[in-house]
């Protein structure tokens, strides 16, 4: 049977705090750079030599010594790739040494000889035979020591830190993990992610008939998991009925139907959440022996929203079936679980302005999504918990307390993954 000790009715901060709390970081994996785009960086990323790794000009021109006139010299043959092929992009510069009044050509990016005060730009120079001197254009001091160099070094020093654990990768840092010296990083996994849906009474194309209704879940669940940083493997529907309920979760599958055999992280199920005969989450979790961290959550909608840790370690997210219900349950319940998993930062809740009041609801936060209109955040229509309109034109969800509050009254708001960061 269900373990005593679960968090029944909890506010919605405590609920949030509860969930991201139990999902303890996963292991970490190791993946390509080009596989890395958009993962959690588990390990810090070190410069594994200095970068960059050999001084080099920063324009095309000539590596000089000394004072002019400089007699040009002539670089040794550049060097092929090791396999073969075209030579590599700095490996004709390294072995010259620049005996004072002495110049050779550069280009951009190359390798600055030894003894080489500056680099004097093309623009700059002029060549009659093989000297080389200032052109009018030049100032007389032309090249200053180091002009037109970066050393070696410049943006990195060998060991140090490049990009701190814990940072969604993007393009730019990948870029410069190879610029490190890298070829594969240690990034989290993905929390796996199981799909079951349960109600006889959904159907998944078409119009419904009385007494149906078309299924909200299957077309945007797994959407909704990837922007919460998961990844669904495996989905499925069950009848309403228990021993159907109870293969589908159980540890030990009787049939091919249970999603136990998908041994993912993360157990989402769709329905069956409160208390009645006709709901047979809860009984089922009763059934398998589950650890219940979350029997309900004092917010509305999304009440009867469950969270628990199956007996194999996988933890089970129960949403309730109406459709606005469900999307809150989302955010508060399986959003801080995965951001847990993965071992990212808990998204934390921020001020915003209310264009409308809201009467005392004891006992209970109210969610409500809202629309940014001069400044404040205006409720959207059709509020319903089986409603999705206002959900859908939506910016963001209020957090109004169970006090209710006045219109100009600041309360906390949640963006949603898929709009815009609020200013």
């Amino acid at each position: 049977m269900i373990e005593a000790g679960a968090a029944t009715n909890v506010d919605w901060a405590t609920a949030r705090a509860l969930a991201y709390g139990a999902g303890r970081p996963l292991p970490f994996q190791t993946v390509l750079l080009a596989d890395a785009l958009g993962q959690t960086l588990a390990e810090p990323v070190y410069a594994l030599q200095p970068i960059p790794h050999y001084a080099s000009s920063a324009m095309d021109g000539w590596a000089v010594n000394g004072a002019p006139p400089w007699t040009l010299v002539s670089r040794p043959e550049p060097a092929e790739h090791p396999r073969g092929g075209r030579p590599t992009p700095h490996s004709d510069s390294g072995e010259i040494s620049l005996a004072p009044g002495e110049a050779t050509f550069i280009l951009t990016g190359g390798v600055v000889p030894q003894n080489a005060v500056g680099i004097l730009r093309t623009e700059r120079g002029a060549v009659r035979g093989g000297t080389l001197e200032r052109n009018a254009s030049a100032r007389p001091d032309e090249p200053s020591p180091g002009e037109h160099v970066r050393p070696a070094g410049e943006e990195a020093d060998e060991g140090s830190l490049a990009i701190p654990a814990g940072v969604v990768l993007n393009p730019a840092q990948i870029a410069l993990a190879a610029v490190c010296g890298h070829d594969t990083l240690a990034v989290l996994r993905a929390p796996r992610v199981s799909l079951l849906m349960t109600g006889d009474e959904v159907i998944e194309h078409g119009l419904p008939h009385a007494g149906q209704v078309r299924d909200t879940f299957g077309p945007q669940l797994p959407g909704f998991v990837a922007m919460l940083g998961g990844h669904v493997d495996v989905s499925g529907r069950a009848k309403d009925d228990l021993d159907d309920v109870v293969a589908a979760i159980s540890a030990e599958p009787t049939d091919e139907f249970s999603l136990a055999r998908a041994s993912g992280d993360v157990l989402i199920t769709t329905g069956g959440t409160g208390s009645s005969m006709a709901d047979h989450i809860r009984r089922a979790l009763m059934e398998v022996g589950a650890e219940m961290i979350i029997d309900g959550i004092a917010m509305r909608p999304g009440h009867p929203t469950l969270l628990a840790r199956l007996p194999d370690g996988r933890f089970l997210v129960g949403l309730p079936g109406n459709p606005l219900a469900a999307m809150m349950a989302m955010i508060t319940v399986a959003g801080p679980l995965l951001a847990g998993l993965r071992g990212s930062s808990l998204d934390e809740p921020s001020p915003v302005v209310t264009a409308a009041a809201f009467e005392p609801l004891p006992d209970r936060s109210r969610l409500v999504p809202y629309r940014t209109e001069s400044g404040r955040a205006v409720p959207s229509t059709h509020q319903r918990s089986g409603m999705l309109r206002g959900l859908a034109a939506a910016d963001g969800v209020m957090v109004v307390p169970a006090e209710g509050c006045r219109a100009g009254d600041s309360v906390q708001a949640l963006s949603l993954p898929w709009a815009p960061p609020r200013a």
